[in-house]
């Protein structure tokens, strides 16, 4: 009998730990009726807004200054050098190198050097995760841009909009002008690089065809590229794999 109840525990053990797992996995997509949609929840009103020293990206004529909300962490979280800790409380929400921010993100405000005006990159809830200076592009150019990952919709329906929703990939001038989406909604950015010989920015992204909320081998990826010095950005479609 004691065996019994030893077995009935470790099944139950297991069964409670499979559910834990299933319940962190959350689906990027969820697909809802219209009804049933939810909006992306406002802020709390009590969190801190912050915004990083500004950066300036070499050869440009702008400040970036990142915006966002103070982070917490656990007491004992390492402090590193240049950072502006109290206890718990990091003011920083951007790292930068040179020519790329990273970080979690609300928004960034552009300032000419000549200005004291700061413009925001948009008026959308979004949150931005990395901001890319393609400065080989302005040496053979001389146009400015930036590239940006970022999530912009509440793709899994949870009331946020975060890293556990759909990427997608944008670009504007190095002013924050031309705010533009290049990939395609409800399309999880895979990865980009840029083919400075043709000026083009070439992307792949994942498309959940068969509508199970996660993206996998049964889904299609589409590859595509953009003219970055055309007049207007146009995104084509290319099939390395046909």
């Amino acid at each position: 009998m004691k065996k019994a109840v030893t077995v009935i525990l470790a099944l139950s053990t297991l069964i409670a730990a499979y559910s834990c797992k299933q319940e962190e996995e959350k689906p990027k997509v969820k697909y809802m009726e219209p009804a049933e949609v939810k909006k992306p929840e406002k802020k709390d009103s009590s969190q801190i807004k912050v915004a990083d020293l500004p950066v300036h990206m070499e050869g440009t004529k702008y400040l970036i200054h990142p915006v966002g909300d103070m982070r917490i962490y656990d007491k004992s979280a390492y402090k590193t050098y240049g950072s502006r800790m109290n206890d718990n409380v990091s003011y920083a929400i951007s790292n930068y190198n040179r020519f790329e921010l990273t970080g979690y993100f609300e928004n960034l405000k552009f300032q000419h050097i000549d200005s004291t005006a700061l413009n925001p990159l948009t008026d959308k809830q979004v949150q931005i995760q990395t901001a890319t200076y393609l400065n080989t592009i302005a040496e053979r150019t001389k146009k400015q841009l930036l590239v940006y990952t970022l999530v912009d919709s509440d793709t899994n329906q949870d009331g946020k909009i975060d890293a556990n929703d759909i990427r997608s990939l944008y670009i504007s001038d190095i002013s924050g002008a031309n705010f533009t989406k290049l990939s395609k909604d409800m399309e999880e950015l895979i990865d980009w690089n840029i083919v400075e010989v043709q000026n083009r920015i070439y992307f792949r992204t994942i498309e959940d065809i068969n509508k199970n909320g996660a993206f996998d081998k049964n889904d299609m990826v589409h590859y595509q590229f953009c003219n970055l010095i055309a007049n207007e950005w146009v995104v084509e479609s290319y099939e390395p794999v046909n």
